[in-house]
């Protein structure tokens, strides 16, 4: 999802304990393990594990199952209109965060997220924050992680909060922070890296909100699923997986178990950089395949 200019490259257990410890579970959690760069858990900022996570639907999620696009600027409400002629029915917005290409939207208001909501569109917030010191697109070398990167991905975690709640978004929707491609060999950067992740997810997680990730498969996908395999916690409690093969394939995804982030906790984006055209309005877009929660406007 990385955009230069104007464009880009883009399991919580025992359901049968019961709808209410599974919320407090899903969205709350359990406390882990002390990691290093993370602090210990406290009652008031307990986290989640990303080892079984059960349907997002009862916890207060809204699910969409479809077709979307992302693009750099989110269109007008007269293009999304024009594009009923397609088969999206969901757009990815860059919302908020400092590693945003396009931070000028002009178009991103609450008026906007309302009249998609009365057209019956779904939105995917992306929050663009700090990036990978060891991020491999040169663009993004200019907003790295610092030296404290579970406080500052918690930082970021309110501020993407805040930021949705000031576009009408309500909580139980999916924030999607996008951690464009590293390099996973240089291990004290992923590390950092990890750490910034989990602590952003705490806090949103925290907040009332699913924190989703977005990243390349063979790279901060590949990390997060390695750490669930360990048995880390705070951890996304969705997975939006760019491998650009295609073909969508939301549970055939190589470098996730088949178990991981299921039922409904996948987008896979399997195209990008595409001009595509609708009811007469061009957009350049990437494309996804959604099984997953989506905002939920006031």
């Amino acid at each position: 999802m990385t955009r230069s200019k104007q464009s880009s490259r883009w399991q919580l257990t025992g359901w049968a304990t019961g709808l209410a410890a599974a919320l407090a579970t899903a969205i709350a959690g359990a406390a882990p393990a002390a990691s290093a760069g993370a602090p210990a858990a406290s009652a008031a900022a307990p986290v989640a594990s990303a080892e079984v996570l059960p349907d997002p639907r009862p916890l207060g999620a809204k699910v969409f199952k479809g077709w979307a696009f992302d693009t750099c600027h989110a269109p007008s409400l007269a293009t999304l209109r024009a594009w009923n002629s397609s088969r999206y029915r969901a757009v990815g917005v860059y919302y908020a965060g400092r590693g945003r290409a396009c931070a000028s939207q002009p178009n991103l208001t609450v008026s906007w997220m309302r009249g998609v909501k009365s057209m019956k569109w779904q939105v995917l917030p992306i929050f663009v924050g700090s990036q990978s010191p060891c991020v491999r697109n040169t663009n993004k070398k200019h907003v790295p992680i610092g030296s404290k990167p579970f406080s500052q991905g918690q930082a970021e975690g309110k501020d993407a909060v805040a930021r949705a709640k000031a576009l009408s978004l309500k909580k139980r929707s999916a924030l999607y922070l996008d951690m464009e491609a590293y390099d996973l060999k240089r291990t004290s950067c992923a590390a950092k890296t990890l750490s910034f992740i989990r602590g952003w997810n705490r806090e949103v997680r925290s907040r009332g909100f699913f924190p989703g990730f977005y990243s390349s498969a063979e790279s901060g996908v590949r990390h997060v699923e390695q750490a669930r395999r360990a048995g880390v916690h705070d951890l996304p409690s969705v997975m939006w997986f760019a491998r650009w093969n295609g073909k969508p394939s939301l549970y055939g995804e190589s470098t996730l178990a088949k178990s991981a982030w299921n039922p409904h906790r996948r987008i896979h984006q399997y195209r990008g950089n595409i001009d595509v055209t609708h009811g007469g309005r061009k957009l350049r877009i990437d494309r996804n395949k959604v099984d997953a929660p989506v905002a939920i406007i006031k």
